[in-house]
């Protein structure tokens, strides 16, 4: 895998992808104005001028909805990653009873050093029998590294580095952060739709107000902005995710490290698939975060690349997914803690 390459490309594609998420909102602030002025248009039969700073003030209200909406969004991580972990069900490790969270905070440890970073807090969410993890917190000061209990049971020591230097790199690369930010983008575009829907409702009576025609335009401009802002923020995570595979490949020049979890991963989802069992789904505050989604989300709206195309990435070629078996993991996992 050619690593450093592969970072590049994944950091270029993000910078398009910010750039086509400042140009919506440009657009948006164009779409919102003409629509109001075509309505104004409309309303006064053409023959009133524009009231003062009307368009000044269309403008200012519609950016603070949008960060407004940001706002309301990030302030959720207000109390660090710690706290988001908590709520997602996550607990402090518990080395002196559990060899397997010690392994962990060795993992830990070392990787810190490799990356020349602050060891984040690492914390296990108990009772989730899928491979899975994921990073939060602003800065590498409150970052928290959280992994399922089903991914200390099958996996080897490697494997186990391949996870979590992939969430070292979100970490290091500040993703987290982004993505936040980028949700409550998307949060502020939704709250333009609901304002112009709010606009359209009818009263008691089911009379509606002079106010539809103007909230009808403000709705259709909110969810089209709303849509392309959910598709980009999408696009952005999944570039993300790829960077993290390639970090998380340097980290530990090993392609069967992260490899080897991706393929069990995709090994899980096979057998769930045909045993037709139900997927465990996550907190909704850490879907986005997680090193492979539970969510069923369009292709376009997916926060991750596909599974196969990951793991084509990281080998350059397909491989065939491999069974997740406890004591398969235990037996090529040494006994001594280290």
């Amino acid at each position: 895998m050619r690593f450093f390459e592969q970072q590049e490309t994944a950091r270029v594609q993000t910078t398009r992808l910010l750039l086509l998420f400042g140009l919506t909102l440009l657009a948006l602030l164009l779409a919102v104005n003409l629509a109001l002025a075509l309505t104004w248009r409309l309303l006064s039969a053409g023959g009133l001028a524009y009231p003062a700073y009307f368009f000044s003030v269309n403008s200012v209200l519609t950016l603070v909805f949008v960060l407004g909406g940001w706002w309301l969004e990030t302030s959720d991580l207000s109390g660090g990653g710690e706290k988001l972990a908590r709520r997602a069900g996550a607990r402090e490790v518990r080395t002196a009873s559990h060899p397997a969270e010690q392994r962990l905070c060795n993992v830990v440890s070392e990787l810190a050093i490799a990356a020349s970073m602050r060891p984040p807090l690492p914390m296990v969410l108990d009772r989730v029998g899928s491979i899975n993890a994921f990073a939060c917190g602003w800065n590498e000061e409150d970052a928290v590294v959280v992994v399922t209990s089903g991914a200390l049971e099958q996996l080897i020591r490697d494997e186990l580095q391949g996870l979590v230097a992939h969430e070292f790199s979100h970490i290091r690369e500040g993703d987290t952060r982004l993505n936040m930010r980028l949700a409550g983008m998307v949060f502020g575009l939704e709250l333009i739709f609901n304002l112009g829907r709010s606009m359209c409702e009818s009263d008691d009576q089911g009379r509606r107000s002079l106010l539809a025609l103007p909230g009808l335009a403000i709705m259709a401009c909110g969810f089209l902005g709303w849509l392309a802002g959910r598709v980009l923020k999408a696009a952005v995570s999944r570039q993300r995710e790829f960077l993290a595979d390639a970090r998380a490949v340097q980290f530990t020049r090993s392609k069967d490290g992260l490899g080897g979890v991706l393929r069990k991963v995709a090994g899980q989802q096979a057998l769930s698939a045909a045993s037709a069992q139900p997927q465990r789904f996550m907190h909704p505050a850490v879907q986005h975060m997680l090193l492979v989604s539970s969510d069923s989300a369009p292709r376009w709206f997916d926060s991750h690349p596909p599974l196969q195309e990951r793991i084509r990435r990281i080998y350059g070629r397909p491989m065939s997914p491999l069974p997740a078996d406890t004591d398969h993991a235990a037996e090529k996992r040494p006994d001594a803690v280290f």
